[in-house]
């Protein structure tokens, strides 16, 4: 699926949400799909259960899954879902450009 990289300064459920919103935008996950149980998620992640429920948590505060009581958790069918994958790929590049201007790097 993805991996983790417990050396960066990104969160861990951060990582998750911006690895489930880049797998959704290269087609790997498609809307209806079924997500991951949290536990076996955060087994598979060798993270705690509470990290990949409140990645959870945010990706469905954001649109992009849904949860079925009993049944589990979804990717999401309507546009919100996409606007989230765009504002989240805005925010990162955002975040690239500030660090680069930071070193020194320049528009040339």
């Amino acid at each position: 699926m993805f991996q983790l990289d417990f050396g960066s300064r990104v969160p861990i459920h951060e990582q998750i949400v911006n690895g489930f919103l880049r797998l959704r935008t290269v087609g790997v996950l498609k809307s209806g799909d079924k997500m991951p149980s949290v536990r076996s998620l955060a087994k598979n992640l060798g993270i705690n259960p509470n990290t990949v429920q409140k990645a959870y948590g945010s990706l469905e505060e954001a649109g992009v899954i849904y949860s079925l009581p009993g049944k589990g958790s979804f990717l999401a069918q309507n546009d919100s879902a996409q606007n989230a994958v765009l504002t989240a790929q805005k925010e990162r590049f955002k975040e690239e450009v500030l660090k680069a201007k930071r070193i020194g790097i320049t528009e040339k």
